[in-house]
């Protein structure tokens, strides 16, 4: 039986990996692109997002929905991108992607040597990312090591068996996931990785910006990803994790879209508040 034959179909929250990977997909075919994704098109193309694309919304705000969201993708690839190689400057040789999906940093970003990058997510995503690698023939450009198993359950203690040293700094990546999960989960999430933090580890977040749910949720946008999201980030995300000994600071997608040359040119909807992306140093 062929890998193609064995392969799993995205389903559930893990599906809108695939729709991710369909996004840095067509960024990476523009001639600016803010990133360049080999594997994005052939992880598309597993999903069955590849060439065909999804059916647009009949009505001009539906579109404009999509756009942003698909906007959002690409500044927050290119913003977490940036606060990788700011941790491998930096001195930190340890990477986890947390809900990993069909991220494919360790194929794509130059590693310094002695970089160890973790993907962490349940086993279903990770057996599908598995056979598209396979059948690329991908390499990674550092030591990447899969670990299966479900936030909800012990993955400090798998990601630990898997080789993980909390006395060492790492670059915790959480991209795309937060939202998903209900305010007490990430709360938990939050501490789990806190306590797996040497002085000098980063983290970079996205987080829902306040009032995303009620302009994407499942009203807005039936039957899409957006009907699966749960939270949105606190009011003061900064001293939310300073709380948890975190330095932080925090971008709105505006601002980073213009920093990037990617201006957003409609005009907010309301008074901007503080931003979803959210870089941050363990002190």
């Amino acid at each position: 039986m062929t890998d193609e034959q064995e392969q799993v179909r995205p389903s559930g929250v893990w599906a809108t990996a695939v729709g991710v990977a369909r996004v840095r997909a067509l960024e990476t075919e523009r001639e600016n692109a803010l990133f360049r994704d080999p594997l994005a098109q052939a992880f598309a193309a597993a999903g069955g997002l590849w060439p065909s694309s999804p059916a647009l919304p009949d009505d001009e705000a539906g579109r404009r929905r999509r756009l942003a969201v698909s906007l959002s993708i690409v500044i927050r690839t290119k913003f977490l991108d940036d606060l990788l190689h700011q941790a491998s400057a930096s001195g930190v040789r340890q990477v986890v992607l947390l809900g990993a999906g069909m991220d494919s940093r360790a194929f794509r970003m130059d590693w310094p040597d002695g970089t160890r990058l973790f993907e962490v997510d349940v086993a279903a995503p990770l057996d599908f990312k598995a056979s598209v690698l396979r059948r690329e023939r991908a390499v990674a450009r550092c030591e990447r090591i899969t670990v299966a198993v479900d936030l909800r359950e012990d993955w400090p203690g798998a990601l630990a068996s898997a080789g993980h040293d909390p006395a060492a700094p790492t670059a915790w990546i959480a991209e795309g996931l937060l939202i998903y999960l209900p305010e007490d989960a990430v709360e938990l999430l939050l501490a789990r990785i806190s306590a797996q933090s040497a002085a000098g580890s980063r983290m970079g977040l996205t987080l829902g910006t306040r009032g995303v749910i009620e302009r994407f949720g499942a009203d807005a946008v039936p039957g899409s990803a957006a009907s699966m999201w749960v939270s949105e980030m606190p009011d003061d995300p900064v001293g939310w994790l300073a709380g948890h000994g975190w330095e932080a600071e925090s971008h709105t997608l505006r601002e980073r879209a213009a920093a990037y040359g990617r201006p957003i040119i409609t005009p907010p909807q309301r008074e901007e508040r503080p931003g979803g992306l959210i870089s941050a140093v363990r002190r």
